[in-house]
C-alpha cells in the first residue's frame, strides 16, 4: 500500500468500518417510515406549502456545502476518513466556515427531509446521524492533526459541523 513504508495496515485502520456504518445509516434514514403522530393525512396535505418553505433553506445549504465541499477537496477526496498521502489542508471556500462540509451537507439534507415530512422518526434518525458524524469527524481530525500540525489552529477557528454554530 503506498505511503505505509511496506507495513500492511489492518482492515479498519483507515476508517473502513466507519464508511460502512455511514452507508448503513444513510440507507436506514431513507427507509425509515414517516411518523408524525397527531397529524392526519388531511393536515399533512394542507401544510405542504409552508413545509416546503421550511425545508427549502436546509436543502439549499446542503447542496451548497456538498457541492463546494467536493470541489474544494476534489484532489484529496476519498470515501475513507483517513487522509490520502498527498493531502494538503484545505481552509478556503466552504472549509473556511465549516471543517466538515460533506458531513454537514448530509445532516442539512436530513434536516430538510425531516422538516418537510414533520417526521419524528426522521428527527431521531437525524440525531443518531449527528452523533455518528461528530464521532467520525473526531477520528478524522485526529488523523488530520497528525498529518497537518496546523490543523489544531484551524479547528480552533472554524466550527466542526454546523457553520458558525458547532
Amino acid at each position: 500500500m503506498p505511503g505505509d513504508n511496506g507495513n500492511t495496515r489492518r482492515f479498519g485502520a483507515r476508517g473502513e468500518l466507519l464508511v460502512a456504518i455511514q452507508f448503513a445509516l444513510m440507507l436506514g434514514f431513507v427507509l425509515l417510515p414517516v411518523w408524525h403522530p397527531g397529524l392526519g393525512a388531511d393536515a399533512m396535505d394542507a401544510s405542504g406549502g409552508w413545509r416546503s418553505w421550511l425545508a427549502a433553506p436546509f436543502a439549499v445549504v446542503a447542496l451548497i456545502l456538498g457541492g463546494f465541499g467536493s470541489v474544494h477537496i476534489r484532489d484529496y477526496l476519498t470515501p475513507l476518513p483517513y487522509p490520502v498521502d498527498h493531502s494538503q489542508l484545505v481552509q478556503h471556500g466552504v472549509y473556511a466556515i465549516v471543517r466538515h462540509p460533506l458531513y454537514a451537507s448530509l445532516l442539512f439534507a436530513g434536516a430538510a427531509w425531516t422538516l418537510y415530512h414533520l417526521s419524528l422518526s426522521h428527527l431521531l434518525g437525524l440525531a443518531v446521524a449527528f452523533a455518528f458524524f461528530n464521532y467520525k469527524a473526531g477520528k478524522e481530525e485526529a488523523w488530520l492533526t497528525q498529518r497537518h500540525p496546523e490543523y489544531a489552529d484551524y479547528a480552533r477557528r472554524v466550527k466542526k459541523l454546523i457553520p458558525w454554530v458547532y
